[in-house]
């Protein structure tokens, strides 16, 4: 299981960036979680069972996963976290 922390940056809240992250993120299999964060990013967790779909996944994310959405940057990390069922949105 390979799994990552993401942090994007830009101008990815009030756009539907979360909602436009669950859609690509289920469409490709991944489970984890997107979330708001206090300064204006967006961090997610996701895992998957190979790189290639995670590498995917980050790639439409670059592309912005809503026509509003303009990300700038996605600070990608290794991380550890609890397995997830599936992929959503935390509020």
């Amino acid at each position: 299981m390979y799994k990552v922390k993401i942090i994007a940056h830009g101008q990815v809240q009030g756009v539907g960036f979360r909602y436009g992250t669950v859609l690509i993120a289920r469409q490709l299999g991944l489970k984890g979680r997107v979330w708001n964060n206090a300064d204006g990013t967006v961090g997610l967790f996701a895992q998957a069972d190979n790189q290639e779909t995670l590498k995917i996944f980050e790639e439409k994310l670059r592309q912005g996963p809503t026509p509003f959405a303009s990300v700038i940057k996605l600070d990608v990390f290794s991380a550890d976290f609890d397995d997830f069922e599936n992929f959503d949105i935390k509020y």
